[in-house]
């Protein structure tokens, strides 16, 4: 049995932007996670941990996102990164989020076969427009067992 990837977004391809709404609740949830008990992330004026971006994709509607288009039997997460262009989110912010196809390149992996990569950059922007933080993501497709070039 095959089964079909789908069709894979280009480079520059852009994602229908999406809310994500910053809740008091879920910063704290993210910390206790993090196994945080900094007062940072506790109230209703409780920041955002800074890797708590990645939890945006929990929001975003169908059909919203890029496609990375990998097989997800052989889907890694290779890189995760942060940047933040002022202070953090806080609790009772709300963003809109946008991902777009930074790159996509491949090369030859260490046991044979290639492996393919897709970097996405997701921008998180207030509702005004201005740019708050960037998460970008790179996905790595490992060569199929048995792949010999």
């Amino acid at each position: 049995m095959t089964t079909a990837t789908p069709e894979a977004s280009p480079v520059g391809a852009v994602g229908t932007p999406f809310e994500v709404h910053v809740e008091r609740g879920k910063i704290r949830e993210f910390a206790a996670a993090m196994q945080s008990d900094s007062a940072a992330y506790q109230g209703p004026d409780a920041i955002v941990p800074p890797t708590f971006l990645t939890t945006a994709t929990t929001w975003a509607p169908p059909g919203s996102r890029v496609v990375v288009g990998f097989d997800r039997r052989r889907l890694l997460h290779g890189e995760q990164e942060y940047l933040y262009h002022g202070p953090l989110p806080r609790a009772g912010d709300t963003l809109v989020a946008q991902e777009r196809v930074a790159d996509r390149y491949t090369k030859p992996g260490k046991r044979g076969g290639e492996m393919s990569f897709a970097v996405v950059v997701t921008e998180f922007r207030t509702p005004a427009g201005d740019l708050v933080a960037e998460a970008r993501a790179t996905f790595i497709q490992t060569a199929p067992k048995g792949d010999p070039s």
